[in-house]
């Protein structure tokens, strides 16, 4: 008879001697720490932010506590909706539908008085970001190409194939911009956080089908925040990994120790949207292929400007399909690519990628059901209004335009860093140019940005913040009023670096102070809240009063 093998041997001694019962409760108890420990390892969430929720849960249960968190948030959301009672102030304020209908001069002067509405002049250049060309001839191409076709609905393939045959050939121009080849391929979404969502969700279902039961995405710190949209509406878990504070871009070293057996996707930014730094691709491209993992670039903000930055000669390091790691890229058609808002793309190295995108229903009583993206029914609209852009504006403009938006970005780049008191983060890649300060609160900078009509975007851990740099600020005299007001509002600082932080801008600053992350994820919401909020003819009396 064979000998019994040593664990065996050790499990006997261990229970030798044991009543029952006793092994019954240490089987059991052991069984229940391994699966603690399973639970623990693959949980969403590390110990120590359960632990940190947990303990502010608790907190914010204790009575006092409640009731001035309560009063406070009252205040908050009471604020909110004076804010916009102010902003519609005058406004015809509209409840219930006219009892006849209105007709078409009144309807578009009601229109014009609604896109008038706002404190920024966006289309003299005084916004980052948001809005990325002025041109009223590129608007009209697009414009009229979306009235023509605003009813369709690419969902219909038989009823609308002119339409998919559209937003096939935007999928392959744009494959072709970032150097993809045959068996590349995507499709057409709503914007740079569907295109993210769309990515998260294939390479989720391909790490499922691979047995993966609990998919998890690493990204940087600085990748935008539609990654975390993506994880909770798909259940994933985030290692989110920190940036160099020199460079502003992801640690590859941490990046490379952070796969492990549950990693369904590895993420770059070229470039991020805080500091505009671009990623080491050529690095991540190289860890995805020794991994074999996915590698996702999010080029959603700057993509189309880094497409073309080669050929309007500025240098910029390979970040697209010439890598032999890079999985997917994201880029949106509605910033540089100049088309109306609405329209991004996502692409892929290979048709398996894009299957595990689709979702398809086979037993529904409807009939078999199968959709490329979030949406069913779809804008066809918004597909033929960024087909007609790039067809009209072509690549030797694209070109033209890139050459123009970068040399911008760059002689703000150079002069914000001569401006004592400031310095930029990072090497902007692209077209965002983003600076702090040691000297003073760069918050107060921008409150005093504001009151000179600049609508600037604010930047946490650490403190700054940025302009986008789009087509609007090429125009001739904005970029150097811009500047000018950016070097009077940092002497006016500089002068007197303790003046207090006051209106919307010191909502940034106290809210890094803050432990309890939950209290900033309600005042957000109130805000939202607020996006939706419709003052009675009373509160505007009200608040005007006042």
């Amino acid at each position: 008879m064979s000998e019994r093998p040593q664990p065996l041997k050790a499990i006997n001694r261990l229970f030798e001697g044991k009543e029952p019962w006793q092994i019954v409760t240490m089987t059991a108890s052991s069984v229940l720490a391994i699966v603690w420990a399973h639970s623990l390892y693959n949980a969403k969430e590390s110990v120590t932010t359960r632990l940190r929720k947990e303990f502010f849960r608790w907190l914010r249960q204790v009575p006092i506590v409640r009731r001035k968190i309560d009063e406070k948030m009252a205040e908050i959301n009471s604020d909110f909706r004076k804010d916009v009672t102010k902003r519609l102030a005058g406004v015809t304020v509209r409840r219930e539908l006219p009892e006849t209908g209105l007709d078409p001069e009144q309807v578009m002067e009601e229109v014009r008085d609604h896109v008038a509405l706002g404190a920024y002049d966006w289309q003299n250049g005084s916004v980052s970001g948001a809005v990325y060309h002025v041109s009223q001839e590129i608007s009209k191409v697009a414009c009229d190409a979306y009235s023509l076709t605003a009813y369709t609905n690419p969902l219909h393939a038989d009823v609308f194939p002119g339409i998919n045959k559209m937003e096939a050939e935007v999928v392959r121009m744009a494959i072709n911009l970032f150097h993809g080849d045959d068996d590349c391929c995507g499709t057409v979404t709503t914007g740079g956080t569907e295109s993210i969502i769309m990515a998260c969700k294939a390479f989720r279902d391909l790490a499922y089908s691979k047995g993966i039961s609990n998919p998890q995405i690493i990204v940087p710190s600085t990748v935008h925040s539609a990654f975390d949209k993506a994880a909770q509406y798909l259940g994933l878990s985030v290692k989110t990994i920190p940036v160099n504070p020199d460079t502003m871009t992801v640690d590859v070293e941490k990046v490379k120790r952070a796969i492990g057996r549950r990693t369904c996707l590895i993420v770059g930014s070229a470039p991020n949207y805080p500091y505009g730094t671009m990623d080491d691709i050529i690095a991540l491209s190289d860890i995805a292929v020794e991994y074999d993992v996915p590698l996702h670039v999010d080029a959603c903000l700057g993509g189309f400007v880094a497409a073309f930055m080669n050929d309007a000669g500025h240098h910029v390091p390979v970040f697209d399909f010439r890598l032999p790691g890079v999985s997917s890229i994201s880029a949106d058609t509605h910033k540089y690519g100049f088309a109306p808002k609405g329209t991004s793309v996502i692409l892929y190295r290979k048709q398996e990628y894009r299957h595990h995108q689709y979702t398809v229903t086979t037993e529904w009583p409807g009939g078999v059901y199968g959709s490329p993206t979030v949406n069913g029914s779809r804008a066809g609209g918004l597909i033929a209004a960024c087909w007609a852009t790039m067809m009209y504006v072509g690549k030797a403009r694209y070109v033209q335009m890139t050459d123009e938006v970068i040399r911008t970005a760059r002689h703000i780049e150079n002069e914000v860093r001569k401006i004592p008191g400031l310095f930029v983060f990072g090497k902007p890649a692209t077209s965002v140019v983003a600076f702090g300060s040691n000297k003073f609160d760069i918050f107060k900078m921008a409150e005093l940005l504001h009151k000179k009509g600049w609508s600037l975007n604010a930047l946490q851990f650490p403190s700054g913040i940025h302009i986008c740099v789009t087509h609007a600020h090429t125009h001739a005299g904005i970029a150097e009023r811009f500047l000018q007001d950016t070097r009077d509002a940092a002497a006016a600082c500089m002068k007197d670096s303790n003046a207090p932080v006051e209106g919307k801008m010191a909502i940034y600053g106290v809210a890094q102070e803050i432990s309890d992350r939950s209290l900033v994820s309600d005042i957000t919401k109130y805000f939202i809240d607020s996006m939706y909020y419709l003052p009675k003819e009373e509160d505007q009396v009200k608040t005007n009063s006042n």
